[in-house]
C-alpha cells in the first residue's frame, strides 16, 4: 500500500504534462499553422483583391486601393456578362481545353500502356524521352513551333493551338500513368488471356477502368493548363473572333486601360471557371498523384 500510494502522486503530477503533449500532437505545432495560414493569405490575397475590385468603381480604387467596395457595384460584372465577346472567348477556351484534354488523355493512356506492359528494345530510351520533355517548356520552343504551325497552315485557328498543347501535355501524362499501369498485377492479364481476351480487350476492359484515378488527374491538369495558356495563343491567334480567355483579358485590358474596375471584373470572371474546376477535383488530383508515387 505504501508503494502504491507513493507512485500515485507521481502519476498525478505527470498527467498534465502527458495530456499537454497529447494535445500538441493532436493539433500540431502552432508555428506550422502560422506558416500555412501565411502562405494561404499570400495565395488568396491577389485573387480576393481582383474579385472585390470588380465590385468597385474607378474613384473608389483611386481613393482607397486596398479598401472594400462602398457601396458594392454590380455594373462591371453585368456589363461583362452581357458581352457577346466574353462568351465567345469562353466558348473558344472550352473547345481548346476539352479537345486538348481528350487528346492528351487518349494518347497518353495508349503510350503509357505500351511503355508499362510491353518489353521491347528502346523502351527505357523512349520513356526517358518523355521525361526529358518535362524540362523543355513551351517558351523555349515557341519560335520553331510557330514556324511549324505556319508551315502546316494552321495559323489563326484553334487547331494550331490544340495540337501543340497535346504534344506538350503528353510528358506529364506519361510520367503519371506509367506507374499506374505497371502496378496492375500480371496475374490479371494472364487471367484475361485465359478467358480469351486479346491485348486490346485487356486494355479496354481492365487497364482503362483501373487507371481511372490517374486518367482523371492528368485530364484535370491538361484542362487547367490549356485554359490558362497565354503564350501559344498569343503567337498563333491574330483574329479576335478566335481569341481564348487569356488573350481576351489582355485585349480587354488594352482597350479599357483607363477603366480599372471593369478590367478587374473581366479578369475575375475569366479565372473563376478554372478555379471552380480545380477546386471540385482537388482530391482527385492529390489521389492520382499519390497513386503514381506508390506505383
Amino acid at each position: 500500500m505504501s508503494a502504491t500510494s507513493s507512485v500515485r502522486p507521481m502519476l498525478e503530477e505527470e498527467l498534465p504534462e502527458v495530456r499537454g503533449t497529447r494535445e500538441r500532437q493532436k493539433w500540431g505545432n502552432p508555428v506550422t499553422y502560422f506558416i500555412a495560414f501565411l502562405f494561404i493569405a499570400l495565395s488568396l490575397g491577389p485573387v480576393l483583391y481582383i474579385v472585390t475590385g470588380g465590385f468597385r468603381d474607378n474613384s473608389q480604387i483611386t481613393s482607397s486601393p486596398a479598401g472594400f467596395p462602398t457601396p458594392w457595384r454590380f455594373d462591371n460584372y453585368l456589363n461583362v456578362l452581357s458581352s457577346t465577346t466574353f462568351w465567345q472567348q469562353i466558348g473558344n477556351s472550352a473547345i481548346v481545353g476539352i479537345t486538348t484534354t481528350i487528346g492528351v488523355v487518349v494518347l497518353g493512356v495508349m503510350v503509357s500502356f505500351v511503355l508499362a506492359r510491353y518489353h521491347f528494345q528502346g523502351r527505357a530510351a523512349m520513356y526517358s524521352l518523355f521525361a526529358a520533355g518535362l524540362m523543355f517548356p513551351m517558351t523555349v520552343a515557341i519560335t520553331p513551333l510557330y514556324i511549324l504551325v505556319k508551315d502546316l497552315g494552321l495559323m489563326n485557328s484553334l487547331a494550331g493551338v490544340i495540337l501543340p498543347q497535346i504534344a506538350f501535355g503528353l510528358p506529364v501524362t506519361v510520367i503519371i500513368l506509367v506507374p499506374f499501369l505497371k502496378a496492375i498485377p500480371d496475374e490479371i492479364e494472364e487471367a484475361a488471356s485465359i478467358d480469351g481476351a486479346s491485348r486490346l480487350g485487356f486494355f479496354f476492359r481492365m487497364v482503362v477502368p483501373l487507371s481511372i484515378p490517374g486518367v482523371v488527374t492528368t485530364g484535370i491538369l491538361a484542362f487547367v493548363a490549356s485554359w490558362n495558356s497565354y503564350l501559344l495563343p498569343l503567337f498563333i491567334l491574330s483574329d479576335q473572333s478566335t481569341y481564348t480567355l487569356p488573350l481576351g483579358v489582355q485585349a480587354f485590358a488594352s482597350q479599357y486601360s483607363v477603366d480599372t474596375a471593369s478590367v478587374l471584373a473581366f479578369t475575375s470572371l475569366s479565372m473563376i471557371p478554372a478555379l471552380i474546376f480545380f477546386t471540385l477535383f482537388e482530391r482527385r488530383i492529390v489521389g492520382g498523384l499519390t497513386g503514381a508515387v506508390k506505383g
